[in-house]
């Protein structure tokens, strides 16, 4: 930003706070409370702009040892007017008229809301809400008192980045270096091993997706990678280490990585809208392809394994015989109750009316492959023609759509080999 730009916000900034009688008094969390007060009271949008740069650059100066005093103030200085709240309940309750159900929701919600719209406003104001709600999420579990400020930002995000504002961007070669490093820090699926492998990634065989806000245009949201190839792949090495090839004979795009890249929009989803409209892509650009599949971790696997599917273990730590652990994969990928399954990525691809179409032993062989989910990965196929009905089913009766072999593994008896070995069934 100019000089001069930064310059007149400071001066706005302290004129402001002088009128306001919020002089600052040196504490860092004390200033950024006041800023913060100032922000919501003044009507005028020059200084309100100037104010909520001021909240920004704040909020970064902030030390993190008082990022829960900052959040604990938001609750307790930050939330509904309650006088305005309850008159507006008293109202609609004396009336049926339409305009007093408007007041009351408009009573309803908390202060902090229109403060995290005005600091949207300021320069590097989303991205800043973004990192703020990184920071909150992190304390949540040993503050959920904290949990409405999460609801507001996400109620917030979900408005600010819905369809209607992502650009969706093929990533190759010739995109600038600073997002290509990005996709190199963002990849948490399968690490990219520099350049050379980010290279073999974006060749024509291999394409790579993401989502993009026009506010934060270097920041990608989240990115999918994609291998154009011949059949249903069944482990990640190969799409990983061969050589680049044309895509001519491709007729199955598999989806081998997907990654949000903003901790911050966690629960705000973009993936099932990413894989839809990369579907629409390949298919006017490759009408050869006739599957869509994804070759996906089973990240919860050990973690069951280590706690409800006990049982279980020592047979995965000892056994080679695939036919007798592929039925407990089965079982683990399908526990849950009806949409919440247990495993997060099968809960999102069979959340978003994909089939649960074949489980693949040997097929990450990585270090973390192994720890994760003993090598095995799991292909969820994207039939166009069933989403929507696929989805409605798990959604409502909770029925997982599964491929004919998948049944099948689910129909056997997984107890009688483990009698045999001793172990407790």
């Amino acid at each position: 930003m100019p000089t001069g730009i930064k310059e007149w916000i400071q001066q706005v900034t302290d004129r402001a706070l002088e009128i306001l009688d919020l002089k600052s008094d040196g504490v860092p969390l004390d200033d950024l409370i006041a800023q913060c007060h100032a922000v919501l009271s003044r009507k005028g949008e020059a200084t309100g702009l100037a104010l909520a740069g001021s909240v920004v650059s704040s909020w970064h100066a902030l030390d993190e040892s008082e990022h829960l005093a900052f959040f604990c103030s938001l609750i307790e200085e930050f939330g509904p007017d309650r006088a305005r709240l309850n008159q507006a309940i008293a109202d609609y309750q004396s009336s049926n008229d339409e305009s007093f159900a408007m007041a009351l929701h408009q009573a309803a919600e908390a202060k902090r809301q229109e403060l995290f719209r005005r600091m949207n406003a300021a320069p590097n104001g989303l991205q800043t809400l973004i990192l703020m709600r990184e920071a909150l999420r992190k304390l949540l579990r040993d503050h959920p008192e904290l949990k409405p400020i999460d609801q507001d930002l996400v109620h917030l995000f979900t408005s600010w980045f819905n369809k209607g504002f992502l650009r969706l961007e093929r990533i190759n070669w010739q995109t600038p270096a600073a997002v290509l490093e990005k996709l190199i820090q963002y990849e948490s699926v399968h690490e990219i091993q520099g350049w050379d492998d980010l290279r073999r990634r974006l060749a024509e065989d291999r394409l790579c997706f993401a989502y993009f806000h026009p506010v934060i245009p270097d920041e990608p949201l989240i990115f999918v990678e994609v291998a154009l190839v011949q059949g249903v792949a069944d482990a990640i090495g190969p799409l990983l280490d061969t050589p680049p090839a044309p895509p001519l004979s491709a007729d199955t795009a598999v989806f081998y990585s997907i990654n949000n890249c903003q901790p911050g929009l966690a629960g705000v989803s973009f993936g099932n809208l990413l894989i839809k409209q990369v579907v629409s892509v390949l298919q006017a650009e490759h009408p050869k392809l006739k599957r869509f599949v994804t070759l996906s971790p089973i990240p919860g696997l050990r973690r069951w394994l280590d706690t409800e599917g006990r049982q279980y273990l020592s047979l995965f730590e000892t056994s080679t015989d695939h036919a007798e652990l592929k039925p407990i994969v089965a079982k683990y990928l399908t526990s849950g109750q009806g949409p919440k399954l247990k495993d997060p990525v099968a809960r999102f691809h069979l959340g978003n009316g994909a089939t649960l179409e074949r489980i693949n032993p040997n097929a990450d062989l990585s270090p973390r492959g192994h720890k994760q989910s003993f090598g095995f990965m799991v292909n969820y196929l994207y039939e166009l023609d069933d989403i929507v009905s696929n989805h409605e089913q798990l959604m409502e009766t909770g029925q997982i759509a599964t491929s004919k072999d998948v049944q099948q593994l689910l129909k056997k008896n997984i107890k009688h080999k483990l009698k045999e070995l001793s172990y407790d069934a």
